[in-house]
């Protein structure tokens, strides 16, 4: 399991966090089993939750929660870190952990895209937001703000201790 971290820009729309890195684990054993591995994987380190989908079309973000997507078949192009971010390839195997406030959205996909989302236990109820009010985006940067690193990885890695 490789880890990689990406630290997403401040914008006005899209506020991303404001210190804690994006995390992207490559080659997760969980996540190359398919849906049930992978959501029993976050449940086991306390993310929970978790659903089964895909990434939505527009930028959007969550100003109440941290969020896992976990990649459990096909492959895809997701823009993090909202209009002033970056494209990245992601396919099956890969697991993304998103700070609250990270942009993120679905540029392309192929027709099998499949990934299994969750959230740190207490943050289920998670809000999504589009960043369009100037007024909630500045309230939502003080949620963020005061919104802690998780107790556990979702996969069990370092990459949140690093958020700490």
């Amino acid at each position: 399991m490789e880890l990689i971290t990406w630290q997403a820009p401040a914008g006005e729309r899209i506020p991303n966090h404001p210190s804690f890195a994006v995390l992207i684990y490559r080659g997760v054993d969980a996540a190359t089993r398919g849906a049930e591995a992978c959501r029993a994987c976050f449940a086991d380190h306390g993310w929970r939750g978790s659903w089964v989908n895909g990434v939505f079309a527009f930028h959007h973000f969550h100003s109440t929660s941290h969020e896992v997507l976990g990649v459990v078949a096909g492959g895809a192009t997701l823009e993090l870190g909202g209009p002033q971010g970056e494209a990245f390839e992601v396919a099956a195997g890969d697991v993304l952990v998103l700070p609250a406030g990270t942009g993120h959205r679905r540029v392309a996909a192929d027709r099998g895209f499949t990934v299994v989302g969750a959230y740190p236990a207490g943050q289920e109820d998670y809000d999504l937001l589009r960043g369009d009010d100037p007024a909630e985006v500045a309230r939502a940067r003080e949620r963020i703000a005061a919104l802690g690193a998780p107790p556990d990885d979702p996969v069990g890695g370092d990459g949140v201790a690093g958020w700490r």
